[in-house]
């Protein structure tokens, strides 16, 4: 089973969004890490909504969740999702 954990600056980062987009996000994350595994995974890369990132020395992962962007890396021995970023759209590739 894989668990949530939040960087110290996406911990920072999601606590300057509002209320109501932290509750959804938070939801929808809780719904991603019930359902993930290899092939949840890769029915979401079909449709688009997760895309590996080019040009990183990690390898990461980007999940869109309406007009947010969540980063995350994959540390599969340890079975931790960790996300790495959380912002809008217009400051998720800075």
């Amino acid at each position: 089973m894989y668990t949530l954990h939040f960087s110290r600056s996406a911990t920072k980062e999601f606590k300057k969004i509002d209320r109501h987009n932290q509750l959804f996000l938070t939801r929808s994350l809780d719904e991603f890490i019930a359902n993930f595994n290899d092939a949840y995974e890769q029915s979401l890369m079909q449709t688009g909504k997760i895309k590996k990132l080019q040009g990183q020395k990690e390898v990461l992962y980007r999940l869109k969740l309406r007009s947010y962007r969540v980063v995350y890396q994959k540390q599969d021995e340890k079975l931790i999702i960790l996300v790495v970023h959380v912002t809008s759209r217009e400051g998720a590739y800075r």
